[in-house]
């Protein structure tokens, strides 16, 4: 418990030595050695910090029992429920018996006011932040040991993928971006400027899709502000490298502009695997995916400890959050007759995850489905499979988001030339598209390769929902259900899309991406940007 104090009086002592040194040197042409002295100490930082995690870490996995009866006994003792009779005890029973399950609907994460679980400023959300972003680091570093070099990475969003800032450290590293920037057109063009970048880094896939999309549109503008010099000197010969790596077009461009690129690093959450998939077929072919967590609305749940794993594969750690995991029935939304401990989940099982706000004592059911494929200690590692609140069901059928994907994933491969970039559902009753015919989905996508959408390709995606779910194909052969309607939405369809989601205070974007939209303004937006 020492090793914090002694870390940070550590830090004390270095900063007015550095910065007086800086101070003092800051006419000198041969400063650089001032900021490699500030990146190793950072490091040497870091790794303290990191070693101390990774004890922790190995300790509470190893007794997961006593772990989550502690994480239990913090969450109770934070309780600001007036009166709380569960104060003091740890029987997860009477825990259970006292509070129910709380359903996070998306309604609720779309338009509600109030947040049902706390911000990510809560204590123990932050401390599970720190040990995402300290573990990440030491592990990506250890994969990929140059791309943390001085002047090796850049950040292309406002926000950083990593869970918890590092206000001294995180600078020292020596991250290419300028702190405190705030607008991101400043930052692409930092990174442009930077031909020998190892790791582009973004809050999100989906809004690195966005980055790129948006430096393919605004080529000649972003061009011409490095040739000129803003900001910076003036750099002719980078512009015109920049032009000539568009012109070929999006497949492999981001190894065309920074010829060293090794690594993306993104904070996966839900709806993005999209998107990942996307820009790994197109402008990030070739380079390696890393996430160092995994993001809910409930903050970090999941650890990535492993960054050459092409699978994302995470670590549902016993603390601090207490977390408990409620049984999927395969085929049906019903509630499971009670919750699991992590140290009870069965390897190949599915379940939803459960976490308790520790201000309310609210056991809220966060609709994040995981299936267990392995174990680190007595700690279950998870990949996840999907989100409950973007299933689709307009007669029971129930398609997961999981199984939509697939269909959509089997019919895109059937139109020639197509990479899907993004997607989104409606239930036909949201839009009133319904009058006059059976219920069914309307499907927005935004593709490249394909201009025109013939009638014989969008059919394919309602084949293939039959092909994944006989319920589906049943209701489809009654007629209780119409064919699915596919619709192609121009460029920057998603990106007002995402803009609407932003401007709503509680909306689960960013980082979690909805793929079903339960309301009308929002499909209004892609409903308005239809092209075929």
């Amino acid at each position: 418990m020492l090793l914090w104090p002694l870390l940070l009086l550590l830090l004390l002592l270095l900063l007015p030595t550095l910065a007086l040194l800086r101070q003092w040197r800051s006419q000198d042409a041969k400063l650089s050695w001032l900021a490699g002295l500030q990146h190793q100490v950072a490091w040497r930082a870091l790794g303290w910090a990191a070693t101390w995690q990774r004890r922790k870490l190995e300790q509470s996995t190893l007794y997961m029992h006593q772990s989550q009866q502690q994480a239990l006994r913090w969450c109770l003792q934070g309780a600001q429920r007036p009166h709380c009779p569960l104060r003091g005890s740890t029987d997860i029973s009477t825990f259970r018996n006292h509070l129910p399950l709380t359903k996070a609907t998306q309604t609720q994460e779309e338009e509600s006011r109030e947040q049902l679980l706390p911000p990510t400023s809560h204590p123990d959300l932050g401390e599970a932040s720190l040990q995402a972003t300290l573990l990440g680091l030491v592990a990506l570093n250890k994969a990929y040991p140059e791309v943390l070099a001085q002047g090796s990475a850049a950040c292309l969003t406002l926000t950083s993928p990593w869970p918890q800032s590092l206000p001294w450290p995180g600078k020292a590293l020596g991250r290419v971006s300028t702190p405190g920037t705030k607008d991101p057109r400043v930052l692409l063009l930092e990174a442009l400027r930077s031909p020998g970048l190892r790791a582009l880094e973004a809050r999100t896939a989906v809004e690195l899709l966005d980055v790129f999309l948006g430096l393919e549109a605004d080529s000649e503008e972003l061009a011409g502000a490095i040739a000129a010099g803003n900001p910076g000197a003036p750099l002719p010969e980078r512009a015109a490298e920049l032009r000539e790596a568009l012109e070929q077009g999006p497949r492999g461009l981001a190894l065309r502009l920074w010829p060293k690129l090794q690594v993306v690093v993104t904070l996966d959450a839900g709806g993005q695997a999209e998107a990942v998939a996307a820009l790994g077929a197109l402008w990030c072919q070739g380079l390696a995916f890393f996430s160092p967590a995994y993001a809910a609305s409930g903050g970090v749940l999941g650890l990535n400890l492993q960054p050459e794993q092409p699978h994302r594969l995470y670590l549902l750690p016993p603390g601090p959050l207490f977390i408990e995991l409620l049984p999927v029935k395969e085929g049906t939304q019903e509630e499971a007759a009670s919750t699991l401990l992590l140290a009870e989940a069965q390897q190949g099982e599915e379940y939803e995850l459960v976490l308790t706000d520790r201000a309310s004592l609210t056991r809220c059911r966060l609709g994040d489905v995981v299936q267990v494929v392995g174990a680190y200690n007595q700690c279950p590692v998870v990949r996840f499979i999907g989100r409950l609140s973007q299933t689709l069901s307009v007669r029971g059928e129930d398609i997961g988001e999981d199984l939509f994907s697939e269909a959509l994933g089997r019919a895109v491969g059937q139109w020639p030339g197509a990479n899907l970039l993004d997607h989104g559902c409606v239930e036909s009753s949201i839009l009133d598209s319904a009058v006059g015919s059976a219920p069914h989905y309307e499907v927005f996508v935004e593709l490249r390769g394909l201009r025109n959408l013939s009638e014989e390709n969008r059919d394919k995606l309602d084949h293939c929902l039959q092909e994944v779910s006989p319920r589906y194909k049943s209701l489809r052969f009654w007629g209780s259900v119409g064919p699915a309607r596919v619709h192609l939405v121009g460029q920057g369809a998603f990106r007002a899309l995402r803009a609407a989601l932003a401007a709503c205070p509680s909306s689960p974007f960013p980082p979690a991406m909805p793929r079903v939209l339960r309301h009308r303004h929002l499909a209004q937006c892609l409903q308005q940007r239809v092209v075929s």
